[in-house]
């Protein structure tokens, strides 16, 4: 059992980066909090590894294809391996718990342990 009390606490200065901070990282999965600032742009590319994402505080939408999804604290989105998608039109800070499965930067066709960086 680990107790993760630093997920989804990650704060930011304002102006700063979108960034993303792992918190978990086992065989199976990995959990972190990635972080959004209003204004930012979300540039992240398509992941080797399915994921979730529960957004704990702010305002924006989520653009997967042609699905526009807005969100808010609550918001919980599942995306599959591979699938072009991004957050837009962030309106409050977006703080959101992420969980890879498998472990981020490991799934089938990773070239290296972090070869598609959510952070800017």
């Amino acid at each position: 059992m680990q107790h993760v009390e630093q997920a989804g606490a990650y704060v930011v200065s304002a102006g700063a980066a979108n960034h993303y901070a792992e918190h978990v990282r086992v065989a199976a999965l990995s959990m972190g909090t990635y972080y959004v600032p209003v204004g930012g742009v979300d540039d992240q590319q398509p992941h080797t590894e399915d994921e979730v994402y529960v957004v704990l505080r702010g305002r924006g939408v989520f653009v997967a294809g042609d699905v526009r999804v807005p969100v808010q604290a609550g918001t919980t989105l599942y995306v599959p391996a591979g699938e072009e998608h991004r957050f837009i039109d962030v309106t409050e800070d977006l703080a959101i718990l992420v969980l890879f499965a498998p472990p981020y930067g490991s799934g089938p066709g990773a070239a290296s342990g972090r070869d598609r960086k959510m952070e800017s």
